[in-house]
């Protein structure tokens, strides 16, 4: 399609992804921040504002659930599993950065374990599969930073 837009062609691209695009460096590399976000994620449970998020938190419930780093008998719907794990990872700020200033994983992987725990158990993902969709966020997130102005300024700021 000559006439594609950016954003069908975006879109064409990122629904194309599949595990066949997983080379062995690509998957060696994304247990590598996958590891080092669960580390940091797990060393900011420890934190005021993650305690903070996760008391006010604690105001919703649903019958879907999903794990909340470091306490085992507390779970959360999807959205605030992610949300306040995604504080715990970003309130120490040492997971992985790009430039400009960006963290992918921190953004991307508690949205995605939460929302692989919320499958019933007869259609769990499986490890592939979760390391497809956590490449796939990483890709959305880098294509967005590329074409956003915002970001090419990031650097000029600081």
């Amino acid at each position: 399609f000559p006439f594609q837009t950016i954003t069908g062609n975006f879109a064409n691209v990122i629904h194309g992804l599949n595990a066949n695009h997983l080379t062995d460096q690509v998957i060696q590399r994304s247990k590598r921040m996958i590891l080092d976000t669960l580390g940091v994620g797990l060393l900011g449970t420890s934190t005021e504002v993650c305690h903070k998020v996760t008391q006010y938190s604690k105001i919703y419930s649903s019958d879907i659930s999903s794990t909340i780093w470091g306490h085992l008998d507390f779970r959360l719907p999807p959205l605030y599993a992610a949300f306040v794990n995604g504080v715990a990872v970003h309130s120490m700020d040492f997971d992985d950065t790009w430039h400009p200033a960006t963290h992918p994983s921190g953004a991307v992987l508690p949205a995605v374990i939460a929302l692989s725990e919320a499958f019933p158990q007869e259609k769990k993902v499986s490890g592939l599969d979760l390391l497809l969709a956590f490449n796939v966020g990483l890709e959305v997130q880098g294509r967005l930073l590329r074409f956003s102005s915002e970001a090419r300024n990031i650097p000029k700021r600081y």
